[in-house]
Protein backbone atom coordinates (compact mmCIF):
# COMPACT_ATOMS: atom_id res chain seq x y z
CA UNK A 1 0.00 0.00 0.00
CA UNK A 2 1.44 3.48 -0.86
CA UNK A 3 1.44 5.82 2.34
CA UNK A 4 0.54 9.26 2.68
CA UNK A 5 3.96 10.23 2.82
CA UNK A 6 4.97 9.15 -0.20
CA UNK A 7 1.81 10.37 -2.31
CA UNK A 8 4.11 13.62 -3.70
CA UNK A 9 3.82 14.81 -7.13
CA UNK A 10 6.76 13.97 -9.38
CA UNK A 11 8.92 16.72 -9.59
CA UNK A 12 9.59 16.60 -5.86
CA UNK A 13 11.21 13.52 -6.64
CA UNK A 14 13.52 15.43 -9.01
CA UNK A 15 13.93 17.55 -6.68
CA UNK A 16 15.11 15.68 -3.33
CA UNK A 17 18.75 14.91 -4.38
CA UNK A 18 18.73 18.63 -5.86
CA UNK A 19 18.33 19.77 -2.07
CA UNK A 20 20.95 17.80 -0.81
CA UNK A 21 23.18 18.30 -3.34
CA UNK A 22 22.64 22.04 -2.41
CA UNK A 23 23.35 21.84 1.14
CA UNK A 24 26.76 19.44 0.72
CA UNK A 25 27.93 22.19 -1.71
CA UNK A 26 27.20 24.49 0.78
CA UNK A 27 29.44 23.11 3.02
CA UNK A 28 32.24 22.94 0.58
CA UNK A 29 32.48 19.16 0.54
CA UNK A 30 32.83 19.03 -3.05
CA UNK A 31 35.73 21.49 -3.32
CA UNK A 32 39.26 19.73 -4.15
CA UNK A 33 41.36 18.57 -1.58
CA UNK A 34 45.17 18.77 -2.94
CA UNK A 35 46.93 19.08 0.63
CA UNK A 36 45.46 15.27 1.44
CA UNK A 37 45.93 13.59 -2.14
CA UNK A 38 49.64 14.94 -2.77
CA UNK A 39 50.14 13.43 0.86
CA UNK A 40 48.47 10.44 0.13
CA UNK A 41 50.33 9.82 -2.98
CA UNK A 42 53.26 11.03 -1.52
CA UNK A 43 53.06 8.55 1.43
CA UNK A 44 51.95 5.52 -1.44
CA UNK A 45 55.11 6.50 -3.55
CA UNK A 46 57.43 6.08 -0.52
CA UNK A 47 55.92 3.11 1.17
CA UNK A 48 56.00 1.54 -3.05
CA UNK A 49 59.75 1.90 -2.48
CA UNK A 50 60.16 1.06 0.40
CA UNK A 51 59.13 -2.26 0.30
CA UNK A 52 61.58 -2.86 -3.09
CA UNK A 53 64.43 -1.33 -1.29
CA UNK A 54 63.31 -3.87 1.56
CA UNK A 55 63.00 -6.88 -1.33
CA UNK A 56 66.70 -6.06 -2.18
CA UNK A 57 67.90 -5.55 1.31
CA UNK A 58 66.82 -8.96 2.58
CA UNK A 59 67.80 -11.22 -0.75
CA UNK A 60 66.86 -14.68 -1.10
CA UNK A 61 65.80 -15.19 1.77
CA UNK A 62 61.61 -17.00 2.37
CA UNK A 63 61.74 -13.61 4.49
CA UNK A 64 60.32 -12.21 1.20
CA UNK A 65 56.97 -13.34 1.92
CA UNK A 66 56.51 -9.85 4.28
CA UNK A 67 57.52 -7.56 1.58
CA UNK A 68 55.17 -9.90 -0.87
CA UNK A 69 52.20 -9.27 1.36
CA UNK A 70 53.50 -5.49 1.93
CA UNK A 71 53.35 -4.75 -1.67
CA UNK A 72 49.82 -6.35 -2.33
CA UNK A 73 48.60 -3.78 -0.05
CA UNK A 74 50.43 -0.59 -1.08
CA UNK A 75 49.39 -1.85 -4.74
CA UNK A 76 45.92 -1.96 -3.53
CA UNK A 77 46.56 2.12 -2.25
CA UNK A 78 47.31 2.69 -5.93
CA UNK A 79 44.15 1.13 -6.99
CA UNK A 80 42.52 3.45 -4.74
CA UNK A 81 44.11 6.55 -6.44
CA UNK A 82 43.36 5.57 -9.46
CA UNK A 83 39.66 4.90 -8.46
CA UNK A 84 39.62 9.00 -7.13
CA UNK A 85 41.42 9.52 -10.21
CA UNK A 86 39.35 8.24 -12.79
CA UNK A 87 36.46 10.15 -10.55
CA UNK A 88 37.99 13.35 -10.62
CA UNK A 89 38.30 13.74 -7.24
CA UNK A 90 41.60 14.30 -7.17
CA UNK A 91 42.62 17.88 -9.51
CA UNK A 92 40.26 19.79 -11.04
CA UNK A 93 41.38 19.51 -14.45
CA UNK A 94 39.67 16.35 -15.89
CA UNK A 95 43.02 15.75 -18.00
CA UNK A 96 45.63 16.02 -14.82
CA UNK A 97 42.72 13.31 -13.37
CA UNK A 98 42.72 10.85 -16.43
CA UNK A 99 46.81 10.98 -16.98
CA UNK A 100 46.69 10.38 -13.04
CA UNK A 101 44.27 7.29 -13.01
CA UNK A 102 46.67 5.87 -15.57
CA UNK A 103 49.88 6.10 -13.77
CA UNK A 104 48.49 4.97 -10.57
CA UNK A 105 46.38 2.26 -11.85
CA UNK A 106 48.56 1.01 -14.73
CA UNK A 107 52.33 1.98 -13.74
CA UNK A 108 51.99 1.21 -10.38
CA UNK A 109 48.87 -1.31 -9.94
CA UNK A 110 49.03 -2.79 -13.42
CA UNK A 111 45.16 -1.99 -13.86
CA UNK A 112 43.49 -0.73 -17.37
CA UNK A 113 42.20 2.95 -16.17
CA UNK A 114 39.98 2.55 -19.71
CA UNK A 115 38.61 -0.97 -18.78
CA UNK A 116 38.03 -0.19 -15.69
CA UNK A 117 36.57 3.54 -16.26
CA UNK A 118 33.80 1.49 -18.61
CA UNK A 119 32.76 -1.11 -16.50
CA UNK A 120 32.37 1.58 -13.24
CA UNK A 121 30.48 3.77 -15.18
CA UNK A 122 28.03 1.21 -15.84
CA UNK A 123 27.84 0.31 -12.06
CA UNK A 124 27.35 3.96 -10.97
CA UNK A 125 24.66 4.42 -13.71
CA UNK A 126 22.26 1.54 -12.05
CA UNK A 127 24.13 -0.18 -9.36
CA UNK A 128 22.64 -3.85 -8.49
CA UNK A 129 20.39 -3.26 -11.68
CA UNK A 130 19.58 -6.54 -13.30
CA UNK A 131 20.59 -6.06 -17.22
CA UNK A 132 22.99 -2.94 -16.58
CA UNK A 133 25.38 -3.47 -13.80
CA UNK A 134 28.09 -5.51 -14.59
CA UNK A 135 29.02 -5.92 -10.99
CA UNK A 136 25.90 -8.20 -10.93
CA UNK A 137 26.57 -10.04 -14.78
CA UNK A 138 26.60 -13.85 -14.59
CA UNK A 139 30.59 -15.07 -13.82
CA UNK A 140 32.45 -17.26 -11.47
CA UNK A 141 29.86 -16.18 -8.85
CA UNK A 142 26.34 -15.68 -8.96
CA UNK A 143 24.63 -13.13 -7.77
CA UNK A 144 21.01 -13.22 -8.94
CA UNK A 145 18.13 -15.86 -8.49
CA UNK A 146 18.23 -15.75 -12.46
CA UNK A 147 21.28 -16.36 -13.26
CA UNK A 148 21.50 -19.35 -10.09
CA UNK A 149 18.72 -21.01 -11.74
CA UNK A 150 20.33 -21.66 -15.15
CA UNK A 151 23.19 -23.39 -13.25
CA UNK A 152 23.11 -27.07 -12.59
CA UNK A 153 25.52 -30.25 -11.63
CA UNK A 154 28.69 -28.48 -10.26
CA UNK A 155 27.98 -25.48 -11.24
CA UNK A 156 24.88 -25.82 -9.01
CA UNK A 157 26.50 -27.16 -6.34
CA UNK A 158 29.35 -24.37 -6.53
CA UNK A 159 26.22 -21.67 -6.46
CA UNK A 160 24.75 -22.95 -3.06
CA UNK A 161 27.80 -22.48 -1.67
CA UNK A 162 29.83 -19.70 -2.82
CA UNK A 163 29.50 -17.92 0.10
CA UNK A 164 31.85 -19.88 1.65
CA UNK A 165 34.18 -19.96 -0.93
CA UNK A 166 34.09 -16.11 -2.12
CA UNK A 167 36.47 -14.78 0.19
CA UNK A 168 39.12 -17.48 -1.06
CA UNK A 169 38.20 -16.98 -5.01
CA UNK A 170 39.58 -13.39 -3.92
CA UNK A 171 42.89 -14.44 -3.62
CA UNK A 172 42.36 -15.07 -7.94
CA UNK A 173 40.91 -11.84 -7.93
CA UNK A 174 44.62 -9.85 -8.53
CA UNK A 175 45.21 -12.22 -11.62
CA UNK A 176 41.67 -11.43 -12.81
CA UNK A 177 41.64 -7.98 -12.89
CA UNK A 178 45.25 -8.08 -14.84
CA UNK A 179 44.29 -10.55 -17.02
CA UNK A 180 41.30 -8.37 -18.18
CA UNK A 181 42.89 -5.19 -18.14
CA UNK A 182 45.52 -6.60 -20.38
CA UNK A 183 43.07 -8.06 -22.69
CA UNK A 184 40.57 -4.58 -22.99
CA UNK A 185 43.21 -2.87 -23.67
CA UNK A 186 44.03 -5.24 -26.79
CA UNK A 187 40.52 -4.54 -28.04
CA UNK A 188 41.00 -3.37 -31.58
CA UNK A 189 37.22 -2.49 -31.50
CA UNK A 190 37.42 -0.47 -28.33
CA UNK A 191 37.18 3.22 -29.57
CA UNK A 192 38.95 4.33 -25.86
CA UNK A 193 41.30 6.78 -26.08
CA UNK A 194 44.85 6.21 -25.62
CA UNK A 195 44.46 2.42 -25.47
CA UNK A 196 47.38 1.71 -27.25
CA UNK A 197 49.46 3.68 -24.44
CA UNK A 198 48.04 1.80 -21.61
CA UNK A 199 48.25 -1.85 -22.80
CA UNK A 200 52.38 -0.69 -23.14
CA UNK A 201 51.81 1.32 -19.68
CA UNK A 202 50.37 -2.20 -17.99
CA UNK A 203 52.46 -4.84 -19.85
CA UNK A 204 55.54 -3.03 -19.09
CA UNK A 205 54.54 -2.40 -15.32
CA UNK A 206 53.80 -6.56 -15.46
CA UNK A 207 56.36 -7.64 -17.47
CA UNK A 208 59.35 -5.98 -14.92
CA UNK A 209 57.68 -7.18 -11.73
CA UNK A 210 57.92 -11.03 -13.37
CA UNK A 211 61.28 -10.10 -14.47
CA UNK A 212 62.75 -8.49 -10.93
CA UNK A 213 61.04 -11.37 -8.93
CA UNK A 214 62.94 -13.99 -11.18
CA UNK A 215 65.64 -12.29 -11.60
CA UNK A 216 66.64 -11.95 -7.71
CA UNK A 217 64.85 -15.07 -6.46
CA UNK A 218 65.54 -18.60 -7.11
CA UNK A 219 61.95 -20.06 -9.24
CA UNK A 220 60.20 -20.95 -6.35
CA UNK A 221 61.07 -17.83 -4.21
CA UNK A 222 59.67 -15.54 -7.20
CA UNK A 223 56.33 -17.55 -6.97
CA UNK A 224 55.62 -18.03 -3.87
CA UNK A 225 56.43 -13.78 -3.59
CA UNK A 226 53.95 -13.40 -6.84
CA UNK A 227 51.35 -15.86 -4.95
CA UNK A 228 51.61 -13.93 -1.71
CA UNK A 229 50.99 -10.67 -3.58
CA UNK A 230 48.28 -11.53 -5.87
CA UNK A 231 46.43 -12.61 -3.47
CA UNK A 232 46.83 -10.09 -0.96
CA UNK A 233 46.17 -7.45 -3.64
CA UNK A 234 43.10 -9.55 -4.58
CA UNK A 235 41.37 -9.94 -1.01
CA UNK A 236 42.15 -6.59 -0.04
CA UNK A 237 40.57 -5.13 -3.10
CA UNK A 238 37.73 -7.30 -3.14
CA UNK A 239 36.71 -7.32 1.06
CA UNK A 240 36.77 -3.56 0.19
CA UNK A 241 34.20 -3.50 -2.43
CA UNK A 242 31.91 -6.48 -1.47
CA UNK A 243 30.30 -4.91 1.42
CA UNK A 244 29.16 -1.88 -1.06
CA UNK A 245 26.10 -3.76 -2.48
CA UNK A 246 26.34 -7.37 -2.29
CA UNK A 247 22.89 -8.50 -0.42
CA UNK A 248 21.11 -5.53 -1.07
CA UNK A 249 18.29 -5.11 -3.41
CA UNK A 250 18.50 -6.18 -6.70
CA UNK A 251 16.70 -4.09 -8.84
CA UNK A 252 14.40 -5.42 -11.80
CA UNK A 253 15.63 -3.90 -15.51
CA UNK A 254 12.62 -2.63 -15.71
CA UNK A 255 12.25 -0.50 -13.02
CA UNK A 256 12.19 3.24 -12.41
CA UNK A 257 13.79 5.03 -9.53
CA UNK A 258 14.73 8.59 -9.20
CA UNK A 259 18.46 9.10 -8.91
CA UNK A 260 18.10 9.14 -4.66
CA UNK A 261 16.77 6.59 -3.86
CA UNK A 262 18.70 4.38 -6.90
CA UNK A 263 21.73 5.19 -5.38
CA UNK A 264 20.73 4.62 -1.21
CA UNK A 265 18.55 2.11 -0.89
CA UNK A 266 21.58 -0.49 -2.67
CA UNK A 267 24.38 0.68 -1.15
CA UNK A 268 25.36 0.02 2.17
CA UNK A 269 28.07 1.98 4.54
CA UNK A 270 30.39 0.16 6.86
CA UNK A 271 30.94 1.92 10.09
CA UNK A 272 34.98 1.83 10.53
CA UNK A 273 37.28 3.99 11.57
CA UNK A 274 40.82 5.91 10.76
CA UNK A 275 42.11 1.99 9.72
CA UNK A 276 38.97 1.07 7.95
CA UNK A 277 38.94 4.31 6.39
CA UNK A 278 42.28 3.50 4.64
CA UNK A 279 42.17 -0.30 4.38
CA UNK A 280 38.82 0.26 2.08
CA UNK A 281 39.78 3.50 0.49
CA UNK A 282 36.98 5.52 1.78
CA UNK A 283 34.74 3.16 0.15
CA UNK A 284 33.07 2.34 3.27
CA UNK A 285 31.18 5.75 2.83
CA UNK A 286 29.99 4.10 -0.17
CA UNK A 287 26.12 5.83 -0.41
CA UNK A 288 27.96 9.04 -0.24
CA UNK A 289 30.19 7.82 -3.03
CA UNK A 290 27.40 7.12 -5.15
CA UNK A 291 25.79 10.47 -4.77
CA UNK A 292 28.66 12.49 -5.05
CA UNK A 293 31.56 10.39 -7.15
CA UNK A 294 33.70 13.30 -7.39
CA UNK A 295 33.54 14.28 -3.85
CA UNK A 296 37.24 13.64 -2.49
CA UNK A 297 37.49 10.77 -0.43
CA UNK A 298 38.40 12.42 2.65
CA UNK A 299 35.38 14.67 2.95
CA UNK A 300 32.87 11.74 2.42
CA UNK A 301 33.21 11.15 5.98
CA UNK A 302 31.91 14.67 6.95
CA UNK A 303 28.90 13.89 4.11
CA UNK A 304 27.98 11.01 6.05
CA UNK A 305 25.83 12.90 8.88
CA UNK A 306 24.16 15.49 6.46
CA UNK A 307 23.33 12.63 3.75
CA UNK A 308 21.79 10.26 6.75
CA UNK A 309 20.00 12.86 8.42
CA UNK A 310 18.27 14.02 5.15
CA UNK A 311 17.20 10.42 3.94
CA UNK A 312 15.84 9.85 7.45
CA UNK A 313 14.24 13.06 7.13
CA UNK A 314 12.48 11.94 3.55
CA UNK A 315 11.86 8.38 5.19
CA UNK A 316 14.37 6.86 2.64
CA UNK A 317 16.26 3.79 4.45
CA UNK A 318 19.66 4.13 5.35
CA UNK A 319 21.74 0.93 5.05
CA UNK A 320 24.96 1.17 7.91
CA UNK A 321 26.23 -1.70 9.59
CA UNK A 322 30.04 -2.87 10.75
CA UNK A 323 32.47 -4.50 8.97
CA UNK A 324 32.09 -8.20 10.16
CA UNK A 325 28.16 -7.59 10.14
CA UNK A 326 28.55 -6.72 6.21
CA UNK A 327 30.98 -9.23 5.16
CA UNK A 328 28.33 -12.00 7.27
CA UNK A 329 25.63 -10.12 5.28
CA UNK A 330 27.56 -10.99 2.02
CA UNK A 331 28.43 -14.84 2.28
CA UNK A 332 24.84 -15.37 3.84
CA UNK A 333 23.41 -13.74 0.59
CA UNK A 334 25.55 -15.65 -1.85
CA UNK A 335 24.83 -18.94 -0.04
CA UNK A 336 21.39 -18.56 0.14
CA UNK A 337 20.52 -16.09 -3.03
CA UNK A 338 19.50 -19.24 -5.22
CA UNK A 339 17.73 -20.82 -2.25
CA UNK A 340 14.93 -18.91 -1.35
CA UNK A 341 12.76 -16.74 -3.59
CA UNK A 342 14.15 -12.91 -3.11
CA UNK A 343 11.31 -10.61 -3.45
CA UNK A 344 12.33 -7.98 -6.58
CA UNK A 345 13.33 -4.20 -5.04
CA UNK A 346 9.98 -2.95 -3.88
CA UNK A 347 9.15 -0.15 -1.97
CA UNK A 348 5.96 2.28 -2.58
CA UNK A 349 8.05 4.98 -4.46
CA UNK A 350 9.15 1.81 -6.97
CA UNK A 351 5.70 1.13 -7.76
CA UNK A 352 4.89 4.29 -8.65
CA UNK A 353 7.65 5.03 -11.09
CA UNK A 354 7.72 1.50 -12.39
CA UNK A 355 7.12 1.78 -15.81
Amino acid sequence: MTTQQDVRPPDRYVSLFGDLMRDVREQGLLERRYLYYWTQIGLAVAAFAGVWVAFFIIGNSWWQLVPAALLGIVVTQFGFLGHDAAHRQIFASPRWNAWSARIFAGAFAGLSFAWWRTKHNLHHKAPNQEGIDPDIAAGVVAFTPAIVAERTGFAGWFARHQGWLFFPLLTLEGLNLHAASVQAARDKTSKQPWRRTELAIVVTRLAAYVAVLLAFLPLGKALAFFAVQMAVFGVCLGASFAPAHKGMPIVPPEMKLDFLRRQVMVSRNVRGNPLTDVAMGGLNYQIEHHLFPSMPRCNLKRARPTVRAYCEREGIDYMEVGLFESYAIVVGYLNNVGLRARDPFDCPLAAQLRG
